[in-house]
Parts: C-alpha cells; structure tokens; sequence
C-alpha cells in the first residue's frame, strides 16, 4: 500500500447525494443500473453502478450514496458516467455501498 500525504486526500472529492432516479443498464457488460443522483449545489449527476446483486431499484431511490465527483467522466458502453459511485467488494465480489448512517444535507464533502 503506497503512503499518501493529506494533500493528496483532500484533492478526493468524496460527496454525499440522494438517488433520485435508478433506470436498468442492458447495454452494459456486467448487470448495472444507472443512477441519477442529486449532490445539492454539484448538481445532478448520472452514474453507473454494479451494485444489483444486494440492491433494488426501489430500495435505491431516496438512499444517499458516496460518489467521488470529480473523476473525469467517463464512456461505460453507450453511457457516460459522471462521477464514481463508492462501495466494497463482499467475500462474493459484489458491492456494498457505502454510505451516512444519518441524513445529510446533499453535497457535503467527506472530511
């Protein structure tokens, strides 16, 4: 594991948001939904996330997320992603968001 300075964390813009929308992936290569999501004063933004094993569409919306905003964005089959939505791996190789345990204001950065 390489050591990083603080500097170099704080350049990670690690926000929370709320789900707005989550619409089915087909076209991606491994299931996925896209997710639309609302980070307060960053706006809304889209993203692709593997996460259908643990989640439904419906227990998705209106759960804050962590995504990290300021990745460039990228091409994911016919979909651009804007941001990267954070989570980890089960002993099975599926995802687990990570997440608030209380509600905050959309937005806010991870300190």
């Amino acid at each position: 594991m390489e050591t990083i300075t603080w500097h170099d964390f704080e350049k990670v813009e690690l926000r929370v948001g709320t789900v707005l929308q989550v619409l089915d992936f087909p076209e991606a290569r491994k299931p996925a939904y896209k997710l639309q999501v609302d980070f307060g004063e960053l706006g809304i933004k889209w993203s692709s996330a593997q996460i259908t094993k643990h989640y439904t569409k419906e227990e998705l919306t209106g759960r804050q997320i962590i995504g990290v905003v300021n990745f460039s964005k990228k091409q994911i089959a016919t979909f651009m992603s804007e941001f990267l939505v954070t989570g980890f791996a089960d002993e099975n190789g599926d995802i687990v968001l990570s997440g608030v345990d209380k509600p905050v204001p959309n937005g806010y950065k991870l300190i």
